[in-house]
């Protein structure tokens, strides 16, 4: 055959490979679109036109009527052990990241990965720990003290509350502490100001967009959190615990929304606090970058010191309490104040949740793989094919991690409890919604990611006759594999923890473990439950080394490969 007959036959095969993948790229780009206007907004609208619309007829009964006097009292508990678990996880989460920056690389790197460690944890494990410890018979309490202490009310919420949110509230303030330039630092030292000067008219400054938006984060977490109340609250009853037990006990759909829009306005506020932290970022961090000098460290006065050192040191003491007493009370039985070794627990779970156990993976490995491909595809729609109107559409796509995880529940069932959408009763409702909660974490980690590579590469691959799908996949795909894992390790430990945004989804022959842990707790089955928390932290935990295995394991190829490795983003986009 002639290469004019070879040209001839190849341009119609070139033709068709190119139509072939234009249409796949429409049809990848309108089922995204699709996706999240049905799993993300619709849920949203279901929600809030639940609370408003009875029988099809307009009222504001719903939120008239949560301003009775049991109601307002519900409202005060809310607001006031909210604030204060706010306001104490603000204060430890600040004092531990204040002594991470101040202190040498290698001491940072070990609290980041202490705390991260310390965020796989199943729900209630912190409550369930603190009851056996701290308890009427805790080990603690009437074992050590022979005090006989009544750990359930409004303080058990607080500390539970407090102590479970200071891992993610200290990732978030690392993150604004990135954004600190040490020029500035190193010019206040030099014109004469003391440590403590320049800590509190320079670094606090700084940071406190970053300091504003965790404790409206924690504090809108806080409000929505139903699980803690509900285990640790005794007669102690807040909006949240009600907002549940509207729909699980009365199915009183109304109220229970009314009551979760009343949440979403702080939620709001510290999305806005959030933004402003990040446009911060962009100057100030490439102005950090740019310093010579990085190995910096910034001193504090020796009091300061030794009382941040004291507080780090505090906190992980609680964290060896907590996990070495959960490992314990799977082997022990404690009830009388003395530890009594025994293997009951262990015949004592049903085998039944071993099938919970097997569909929470299931469930979580494919919400992972799910969100951080869609993630990462609404990131190259945005912002490296730049459509317009997708920074709206990505906009949507983050609502999901700024509103409350009952909220979002809440929206899930208002939408798919009836025809056309009748997906409740299912599991594939539960993939859903872990999916798209957590696509904005995907989307944000492939945004920073795609900042580091080269446009050139894919106008070269363009260049040389790859269509646009052959790029996406045979080009960026590949570059992205550090950022696809790193999003999958997010996504897969917050669905196999995950409680708030699938309590309402859960049907018979659908359960999850962590759920089957809650109801193991409030049944007060806390041998079976200490053997639960463990087994879902055994995989959680597993899963995650070996992800990070893998990417580091990568990242070793791509430095003999080319000598660097491109920055996957900030930590501020990570978190």
């Amino acid at each position: 055959m002639t290469a004019y007959e070879q040209t001839g036959t190849a341009r119609p095969v070139r033709r068709l490979r190119y139509r072939a993948a234009n249409l796949l790229d429409w049809v990848m780009l309108g089922l995204l679109l699709a996706g999240i206007a049905l799993f993300i907004l619709y849920p949203i609208v279901s929600v809030v036109s639940t609370s408003f619309f009875v029988k099809g007829q307009f009222t504001l009964q719903y939120y008239l009527d949560l301003f009775t006097k049991s109601n307002l009292k519900l409202i005060g508990n809310s607001l006031w052990v909210a604030t204060l678990s706010s306001s104490f996880t603000t204060f430890f989460a600040f004092c531990i990241a204040l002594y991470a920056f101040c202190s040498k690389e290698k001491t940072r790197r070990l609290l980041q990965n202490g705390l991260l460690l310390t965020m796989i944890s199943p729900p209630f494990v912190s409550a369930l720990a603190f009851i056996l410890l701290f308890g009427r018979r805790g080990i603690i309490t009437y074992g050590l003290l022979g005090l006989s202490v009544n750990p359930y009310g409004w303080h058990g919420i607080v500390i539970l509350q407090t102590i479970g949110n200071i891992s993610f509230a200290t990732l978030l303030l690392l993150a604004s502490f990135d954004t600190v330039d040490l020029k500035q630092v190193l010019a206040s030292r030099d014109l004469g100001a003391n440590p403590w000067q320049t800590l509190w008219h320079v670094v606090i400054p700084l940071v406190r967009p970053g300091l504003l938006s965790v404790i409206f984060t924690l504090f809108t977490m806080n409000l929505a959190d139903f699980g803690t109340p509900i285990v640790i609250g005794g007669r102690y009853k807040v909006l949240a615990t009600e907002a549940y037990l509207q729909v699980i006990s009365t199915a009183n759909l109304g109220k229970a929304s009314a009551i979760s829009v009343l949440m979403v306005p702080t939620a709001v506020v510290a999305f806005y606090f959030y933004r402003k932290t990040l446009s911060q970022s962009g100057s100030l961090a490439e102005g950090s970058k740019s310093f010579s000098g990085s190995g910096y460290e910034f001193e504090l006065p020796r009091s300061i010191r030794c009382l941040l050192l004291s507080v780090v040191g505090l906190f992980f003491t609680v964290m060896a309490l907590k996990y070495g007493n959960i490992l314990l009370s799977t082997v022990s039985n404690t009830a009388t104040g003395h530890i009594q070794f025994t293997t009951k627990y262990f015949h004592d779970l049903p085998r039944s949740q071993m099938s919970s156990y097997w569909r929470s993976i299931r469930y979580a490995v494919l919400s992972g793989v799910a969100a951080s491909f869609l993630g990462i595809l609404l990131s190259y729609y945005t912002h490296r094919r730049r459509l317009p109107g997708m920074k709206g559409v990505e906009f949507i796509a983050s609502l999901p991690y700024i509103i409350p995880g009952t909220f979002f529940g809440l929206g899930y069932v208002a939408a798919f409890s009836h025809e056309p959408f009748l997906l409740r009763g299912t599991g594939l409702i539960i993939i859903c919604n872990y999916t798209f909660r957590q696509i904005s974490v995907a989307n944000k980690s492939a945004n920073a990611a795609f900042s580091a590579i080269d446009e050139k590469l894919e106008a070269a691959a363009q260049d040389l006759g790859a269509s646009r799908m052959e790029v996406f996949f045979g080009v960026i795909l590949p570059l992205l594999k550090s950022t696809f894992l790193t999003c999958f390790i997010t996504v897969f430990t917050s669905s196999m923890t995950s409680v708030g945004a699938i309590a309402f989804l859960i049907s018979p022959g659908k359960n999850v473990a962590s759920m089957e842990l809650f109801q193991s707790i409030e049944n007060g089955r806390y041998g079976v439950a200490a053997v639960q928390a463990v087994m879902i932290i055994a995989v959680t935990l597993g899963i995650n080394l070996f992800s990070m295995y893998l990417l580091n394991r990568g990242r070793k190829n791509q430095k003999g490969g080319n000598g660097r490795v491109p920055e996957a983003g900030s930590s501020q986009e990570a978190v």
